[in-house]
């Protein structure tokens, strides 16, 4: 006989478990969740353990749901059925008893940002009152991608160094930055700002263009550029309608060109036209699936 229920701060132990047995096997690729990158999620994308809710067989997990807590939405982060117990009606039952309590406590709006190719994903959130309400697509830059020369005109400015917080100071970050996905939202790089560098293009009055990434470290001399990780970039931005001249200045100060990538980004927030005038080319989907909570 299956139960459910909600957890708790002391429940972590138990999320990671249930992570492991119930996601794991749908992204084989991915490492094992941990303690560590449990409570790394708390930080980062504000995870709320009493957001999060996990089904049982006896004593088993065989269902979970990972919510993170905004006071803007309720983000489902992860949702899944062990492999032997789909088509039971769990992931359903996680979704409507979460629906039921944000209906109550708020916040009433939750969201969902599904890999194009986990068709089961979309199809339960389709049948639990979901709705499409955009495409954000993956980008990368490949490494034999080459710099055009920049236009001379228009193209001034000192390239300087910039943090998260010099952004936010500046009001280029927050509630005027147009619809990002969570990951990459205000709330996550304020947490990471001690991980991300950037660059900026300013002149005398204003900051005209803008790129943070994740810092690492760069090997002089890689044996294989086939496995360098992408430069993975968290925010990149120009309030100049300059073509991508600007982007692509920056794009070539990186300590690391050699690949670089962005993720689920949204139609709003840079065009598909700028990206492939600097280089980039779609390489992935995540589909943006939206609710209002409602008591069942």
């Amino acid at each position: 006989m299956s139960a459910y229920r909600f957890c708790r701060t002391d429940d972590i132990g138990l999320l990671v478990n249930a992570l492991n047995r119930c996601w794991s096997p749908y992204v084989p690729d991915q490492p094992p969740e941990t303690p560590t990158t449990f409570k790394r999620s708390i930080r980062d994308l504000q995870v709320w353990c009493s957001s999060c809710m996990v089904a049982f067989v006896g004593a088993d997990p065989i269902g979970v749901l990972i919510g993170g807590k905004r006071p803007t939405g309720t983000l489902i982060h992860r949702i899944a059925v062990h492999p032997s117990h789909r088509r039971q009606g769990h992931g359903r039952h996680l979704l409507t008893s979460l629906s039921s309590k944000l209906a109550i406590l708020g916040p009433p709006r939750i969201v969902a940002e599904v890999p194009e190719q986990l068709t089961p994903a979309r199809e339960l959130f389709k049948a639990c009152g979901f709705t499409q309400e955009a495409v954000l697509t993956d980008y990368a830059r490949p490494f034999d991608w080459v710099e055009s020369d920049v236009p001379a005109q228009g193209v001034g400015g000192l390239v300087i160094p910039v943090t998260v917080d010099d952004l936010v100071a500046n009001g280029l970050l927050g509630d005027t930055q147009p619809l990002l996905c969570w990951e990459r939202s205000v709330e996550t790089l304020t947490a990471r700002k001690a991980e991300i560098a950037g660059l900026a293009i300013a002149n005398d009055e204003r900051i005209e263009a803008y790129l943070l990434y994740l810092k690492r470290e760069v090997a002089a001399e890689p044996d294989d550029e086939a496995r360098t990780p992408a430069t993975e970039l968290v925010s990149l931005r120009s309030m100049v309608d300059d073509g991508g001249a600007r982007l692509r200045r920056l794009l070539s100060q990186l300590p690391d060109r050699r690949s670089v990538r962005i993720t689920k980004v949204h139609p709003a927030e840079i065009s598909k036209q700028i990206l492939e005038s600097v280089g980039f080319r779609p390489c992935g989907e995540h589909l943006l699936h939206a609710a209002r909570a409602r008591s069942n």
